[in-house]
């Protein structure tokens, strides 16, 4: 069953190991502070104080991330960048659909991320896929990512942009790019995976009977199919609330948002359609091959009760015979004949035998 990443272990916090490790100074939720002028950090192991302070004297962007913080780890930064309240209890707190919502100067975007869990064979409990978050703060001068979940980490994405300073030098807005196109990238590769997972059920279902794995084998297990459309509409439900806002960022002027980054966000929605119809086509396909399978297990019942009731047919026949003959009256035909027990058992074997056949040629045996 889907994981939900957001919830991490209270009160030991771990911080992710895939993250550089936050400065001395700062609480235990920040994994990374640094400055950033004309797309080059220029500062390192700062506190969010001391980097405001430095963007504001200097010009340039702060960029601070963090990991699941509490509401104490968090109030300091949220005051420091006058975040609004509503916008900092829903990064607290996590458990978000993926959205766009404007805060007087401040932009804050949320981003469901997906990781693929590898299995070994399919079954009716397996994960396939594990849920996260990013949430992003946009301001004129600094972005505040918090990431819920120990997927999606940011610091492979930190250093890709470090290494193309004209795409940084565009600001804040290049970085909420970044995210948005990492996220998008993802999707992409959870619904590769998936794809392959439906096929290999779409395989069990319709293969024969011969390989044991028809309607009474392996694919014919309704559970793993449906734990499969459970797994695709957590998938689905990260991915198609993701859509407007996506649209917004690549349709809409915003101050915050840099007319040339605006044009990268129109490929990644473009990318986000593409998977949603991706996943649209998922839930379809699995619907129909969970009707085809309550279908086959429907063939398989009615196949045995006709070969019952056959059967039932059959065995009807001595069943009347010697209930007859056990009646014992004294007038019974052939009763005192000296072949008449042959003849009878000969009678009731060619009976049976001639239903029998006629059974079998009409395919119920």
């Amino acid at each position: 069953m889907i994981r939900d990443l957001r919830a991490a272990v209270r009160p030991s916090r771990r911080r992710d190991d895939s993250e550089p490790a936050a400065p001395a100074c700062a609480n235990s939720a920040i994994v990374d502070c640094g400055v950033y002028r004309e797309g080059h950090r220029v500062r390192k192991h700062l506190s969010p104080a001391e980097a405001m302070a430095s963007v504001r004297a200097d010009g340039g962007f702060a960029w601070i991330g963090l990991h699941e913080p509490t509401e104490a780890e968090f109030a300091g930064i949220a005051q420091e960048f006058g975040l609004h309240p509503l916008a900092v209890e829903d990064a607290v707190h996590a458990h978000q659909r993926p959205k766009l919502e404007r805060y007087d100067d401040t932009l804050f975007t949320v981003f469901k991320t997906v990781h693929y869990v590898e299995h070994a064979e399919l079954t009716a409990t397996s994960e396939v896929v594990e849920t996260g978050e990013v949430m992003c703060f946009i301001g004129r001068d600094f972005i505040v990512t918090v990431r819920h979940g120990g997927q999606g980490s940011l610091r492979a994405l930190r250093h890709r942009l470090q290494d193309d300073p004209e795409l940084l030098a565009k600001g804040p807005s290049a970085v909420l790019h970044a995210i948005a196109d990492q996220v998008v990238d993802g999707y992409i590769a959870v619904a590769g995976a998936v794809q392959d997972d439906i096929d290999e059920v779409e395989i069990d279902v319709f293969s024969s009977g011969t390989t044991g794995k028809g309607a009474g084998g392996k694919g014919g297990d309704a559970g793993r199919i449906y734990q499969l459309k459970r797994e695709v509409l957590e998938f689905k439900r990260a991915v198609s609330p993701l859509l407007r806002p996506m649209q917004l960022l690549s349709e809409r002027p915003m101050r915050l948002v840099d007319a040339d980054i605006q044009k990268y966000f129109r490929d990644v929605a473009d990318h986000l359609a593409r998977v949603n119809e991706q996943v649209l086509s998922f839930d379809d396909l699995l619907n129909s091959i969970l009707q085809a399978n309550l279908a086959q297990a429907a063939v398989a019942q009615n196949e045995d009760m006709r070969k019952i009731t056959a059967w039932a047919a059959i065995f009807a026949v001595p069943t009347m015979i010697a209930g007859i003959y056990g009646m014992n009256f004294q007038y019974m035909p052939e009763l005192h004949w000296k072949y008449g027990y042959p003849a009878m058992m000969l009678v009731t074997v060619a009976i049976c035998t001639g239903i029998h056949r006629g059974f079998k040629r009409n395919g119920w045996l």
